[in-house]
């Protein structure tokens, strides 16, 4: 599919690159195959006299073009990464920043798609941004910024890929909503570009727990494909997005329906990592139907595309748990040590790309378990001793994983409980000397040159500011604050300094710190908003500064100070 839809946009693109006399003879030659489908080698004795042609009149810029139609339509994955090396020489040949930004972008696109090899398909898409920045071609910035988001997300950076996404989103929005004034094939090119940035913010939302906006983006998905049948893939995987948020709540025959219409499509395109997806919550939807037998045939799907491609998503790691689990109810120990073998390959495959999420994927099976239950395997089976040497040597590396897990989220229930301490101490304040007395004695002690009264109705006021919750009104500057308690900002700021010791930023930041990690603790609603919406709850405007403001006061990331609390409601049973 992405292969199909950057052969339709660069062929636009190249037609106003490289063909200035408009039906010239290089046109004619490409006319006699351009029609052919992707991936069909029968396309290669008609392409071939057009790359010679190229060659011989060492004409780069079209044969960057030649070399693109090749890696289109070549059938094997190899074939595609050799003529995508041909194409980056080539457009480094023709020095212009344009072809090397798009046949950068293709080499990453065969790396990602056919290979799966994320940290190469990044390189070749960071390679492509750095000619991207001076481009006048905006069709080709935003290109690269979503195959940069794809990456992303695969990574496990699911915030910062949505951002990206959602620029996409803006951009083609609004290049669809100008259609008027666009060739079809701009239409189409956009309106494809639009469709898949809205599947991939799907998938963020749902790694980030955001389902409401992930089921509304699916129906968007829908409304704007309708019936047109050129989109039949697009519509394939907002199937496949509807059938798992069905199988999320638990409407498992609705979410069967949708998860089986999404899979011609998905077959038909070679896309073997949604494909696995698909197997994954069919088989998941049956086995929640009781029907193990039908389950079990989907999860074994799974294995075999990890078998042929050596490739497996994270979130498909609990397929090999669930196999393990079904062969020792079956008391078959032959497949429950395959199985366990493939789980270990998987998670050493996953940790070599997926830096970020790897260390959150054990879960059932730690280290320890897997290499007991090898143990015990080893016992009745002829190969066990080979396989538990194998076995110890790839435990290293999960133990290593986990004790970095561990140690960190040993620091972040430290950091969370001395946040809860202050908490508690602030429910019960002890018995504090009536605030005038104290305020008239600070005032003797400091020998204070302002009007002892004046400094006594500022601070009066000031508690009043306090206690109204004042603080979190939004774009409050010190001007502002002492122009609403009737005084000027360098009284106030002396005062704020002497009798708060602290000065007027920092004063600010922790009452509205304060007041938020109180909302926290007091009421569970404000665990499900997002730091967006904490930050503007509070009064600040910055989602950054919000969560290093967070940090500063409490020692702990907002977000990690919300998960935290979440578990401690959930063990209490009050969630």
């Amino acid at each position: 599919m992405v292969q199909k839809l950057l052969f339709l946009i660069f062929t636009g693109i190249f037609t106003a690159l490289l063909s200035q006399d408009g039906y010239n003879d290089f046109y004619k030659l490409r006319e006699k195959y351009e029609n052919f489908s992707e991936n069909d080698q029968k396309a290669f004795p008609l392409l071939q006299p057009y790359i010679d042609k190229a060659k011989r009149e060492k004409n780069y810029e079209k044969l960057v073009q030649g070399y693109k139609d090749a890696v289109y339509f070549a059938f094997l994955s190899e074939d595609k990464l050799k003529y995508a090396d041909s194409m980056i020489w080539a457009a480094n040949q023709s020095r212009s920043e344009d072809l090397r930004i798009i046949s950068h972008i293709d080499k990453g696109v065969v790396y990602y798609y056919h290979y799966k090899k994320y940290q190469l398909a990044l390189n070749e898409y960071l390679e492509a941004y750095k000619y991207s920045k001076n481009t006048k071609n905006e069709y080709l910035k935003y290109q690269n910024l979503y195959h940069i988001g794809v990456i992303k997300s695969y990574l496990g950076y699911y915030e910062d890929a949505s951002e990206l996404f959602m620029k996409c989103l803006v951009h083609y929005g609004e290049k669809t909503s100008t259609i008027t004034k666009l060739h079809p094939n701009e239409i189409y090119n956009n309106k494809k570009g639009y469709l898949n940035s809205l599947y991939q913010m799907i998938i963020c939302y749902r790694h980030l727990g955001n389902y409401k906006e992930a089921d509304k983006a699916i129906e968007t998905g829908f409304a704007e494909i309708g019936n047109n049948p050129e989109y039949e893939l697009e519509k394939g995987y907002f199937l496949l997005s509807r059938g798992i948020s069905e199988h999320r709540n638990n409407r498992f025959q609705l979410a069967l329906k949708n998860l089986n219409e999404s899979l011609p499509a998905i077959k038909s395109s070679r896309d073997f990592a949604r494909l696995s997806v698909g197997y994954f919550y069919i088989g998941k939807s049956y086995a929640s139907l009781k029907k193990t037998k039908e389950s079990v045939a989907y999860f074994k799907k799974i294995d075999s595309i990890f078998r042929k491609h050596q490739f497996m998503l994270p979130e498909l790691r609990e397929n090999y748990e669930i196999l393990i689990d079904y062969s020792k109810k079956e008391n078959n120990q032959a497949q429950q040590l395959y199985y366990t073998n493939q789980l270990l390959k998987a998670d050493s495959i996953m940790s070599k790309d997926f830096i970020y999420l790897s260390p959150k994927m054990h879960k059932d099976y730690d280290t320890n378990n897997l290499l007991e239950e090898k143990d015990k395997l080893q016992k009745i089976n002829y190969l066990g001793t080979i396989i538990i040497i194998v076995l110890i040597v790839w435990a290293i590396g999960l133990v290593a994983l986990l004790t970095r897990r561990h140690k960190k989220a040993k620091e972040i229930q430290q950091k969370y409980v001395l946040v809860e301490e202050k908490f508690t101490a602030s429910q019960n304040p002890e018995k504090i000397e009536e605030p005038a007395p104290a305020i008239l004695q600070l005032v003797e002690e400091k020998k204070f040159s302002l009007n002892e009264n004046k400094v006594e109705e500022l601070l009066q006021k000031l508690k009043a500011f306090e206690d109204k919750k004042e603080f979190t009104q939004k774009g409050l500057t010190i001007s502002k604050l002492a122009s609403q308690l009737g005084t000027n900002s360098n009284y106030l700021s002396q005062v704020i300094n002497e009798y708060k010791k602290v000065n007027f930023n920092k004063y600010l930041s922790e009452l509205r710190i304060n007041y938020i990690t109180n909302l926290l603790f007091e009421d569970r609603k404000y665990l499900k908003y997002n730091i967006e919406t904490l930050a503007r709850e509070c009064g600040i405007a910055s989602r950054q500064n919000f969560s290093d403001l967070f940090y500063e006061i409490n020692g702990i990331r907002p977000t990690d100070f919300v998960k935290k609390r979440r578990e401690e409601l959930e063990n209490n049973g009050n969630i």
